[in-house]
């Protein structure tokens, strides 16, 4: 007869090695503050429903307190022998209250036990998420309000387009943030459901109060169907996806970090704290720690893409392939709560070259569109004005010579409609603040924004 607490039709014991392959304590054991928080919450109603007499359930509570407080101690020592989070910790309030234990798994399974478990342990985590991704957006805010002045070179392609600032370009990443921030958000709503009372798959005959158990846990809501309570991992699945494009977006900003801080650039320089130096080059001060995140994002795109592939041909209900949900789970919320940290203090030590970003924009044509518009407002129709200014270019490429440093005469003969006044169109600060169109890059718009960001910030 095997050992196992669910091994009594069993004969034959499996080899050891055998049940550290089946084990997943190691991974679980991270979810035994949960695990005893849904006992507790459990064995609670099922005195209260007199399903098992009140001194039992005051003698489990008691044990199960005791192990929520060697918990906390760090007293608790896991074993493969028990294989999961659960059997170890029943193991263990067997061991302290006696045989009384096993009736604290009447009217539930292993099976919504653990996605309770899970549920807990990702709506606990949950906040935090939002609270680093908040941090994240109030440092951009604060950047992008001391900048929202400083003219930089636009990119599209990784060619110079047109000026704007640097307090626009910060905002945008606040705007993708954003969008995570509520993509996490949203995530709560699926994260707070209860499962527990689904039992193995079917329900169960005890007179169970699962409204009792979520009040009891905190859950908003509580699962209407008993397969889909003990077979669903959307809530982590959605969580895998925000994270992954959360990474996205702050690889994105990594990278134009390690680009911009090259002696090629030279637009901005990472503090000591967030950079590392070589081992065999002195000179070196490279952008470690944002490679790292631009690094760890393919490592998030791979947990979802693990567990989508997990779950995408399971038929209902629980199947033992759903084990491997939580690591991908737990990493994730780990690399992405570190990387939402040093983001932040890379961005809070950062060093603006204000004038070697203004410089970046004088000699290189971004201001042609500003030369088209002018046309176009003096009545020539864009697509013409396009071809003169585009021949007007590159008679400044062949010659070394800026739109802005071209005689009037020598504009004038590609098209009369030129005056002047074209000069102080030319300008980059001009060419950045004529855009006060809504989103567009003026500083009045930046300024805007950021009240209006901080206010979203302010509501939280």
């Amino acid at each position: 007869m095997s050992d196992k607490l669910w091994g009594g039709r069993f004969t034959t014991k499996a080899a050891e090695w055998v049940d550290e392959f089946g084990a997943s304590i190691t991974v679980d054991q991270q979810m035994a503050a949960e695990d005893l928080q849904g006992s507790l919450a459990h064995v609670k109603m099922l005195a209260k429903q007199g399903i098992i007499s009140e001194n039992d359930g005051q003698k489990i509570a008691a044990g199960l307190i005791d192990l929520q407080a060697q918990l906390a101690a760090g007293k608790l020592e896991f074993t493969v022998a028990n294989e999961d989070i659960h059997l170890n910790l029943e193991a263990m309030l067997t061991a302290n209250i006696g045989p009384v234990a096993g009736k604290l798994h009447t009217a539930r399974s292993r099976n919504d036990q653990v996605a309770t478990d899970f549920h807990l342990w990702l709506k606990h985590r949950l906040p935090h998420v939002l609270e680093a991704v908040s941090e994240l957006q109030l440092t951009i805010v604060n950047l992008a309000d001391e900048h929202a002045g400083t003219i930089m070179a636009g990119y599209t392609h990784m060619q110079h387009a047109q000026p704007i600032t640097y307090g626009h370009y910060l905002l945008a990443y606040f705007e993708m943030l954003q969008r995570d921030y509520e993509r996490f958000e949203f995530n709560q709503k699926h994260t707070d459901i209860l499962p527990l009372g689904a039992a193995a798959l079917a329900g169960t005959t005890f007179p169970i109060d699962r409204e009792f158990v979520a009040a009891e846990l905190g859950f908003e809501q509580i699962y209407h169907n008993s397969l889909d309570a003990v077979a669903d991992r959307d809530f982590a699945l959605e969580f895998l996806s925000n994270a992954a494009i959360l990474m996205m977006h702050l690889s994105r900003m990594a990278e134009e970090l390690i680009l911009w801080s090259t002696y090629e650039f030279n637009y901005i320089e990472l503090s000591d704290a967030f950079s590392t130096g070589s081992s065999i080059m002195p000179q070196k001060k490279n952008a470690d720690f944002a490679e790292l995140i631009r690094g760890k994002t393919g490592r998030t795109y791979g947990a979802l893409m693990a567990l989508l592939t997990t779950m995408k041909s399971l038929p209902l209900a629980y199947n033992k392939d759903m084990q491997e949900d939580k690591e991908q789970v737990f990493a994730v919320t780990d690399t992405i709560l570190a990387s939402l940290k040093v983001f932040t203090g890379m961005l809070q030590g950062l060093t603006v070259h204000k004038e070697r970003m203004r410089a970046s924009t004088e000699r290189d044509f971004s201001n042609a569109t500003e030369l088209a518009d002018y046309l176009a407002n003096k009545g020539v129709p864009f697509r013409e004005a396009h071809a003169i200014v585009g021949e007007l270019v590159l008679t400044g490429l062949q010659t070394n010579t800026t739109l802005q440093d071209m005689p009037l005469a020598q504009l004038q003969q590609a098209s009369p409609q030129i005056e002047v006044d074209v000069y102080e169109d030319l300008q980059a600060d001009v060419a950045v603040n004529r855009r006060t169109s809504l989103g567009g890059t003026a500083v009045v718009n930046v300024k805007n924004e950021v009240a209006r960001a901080k206010h979203i910030l302010e509501q939280r």
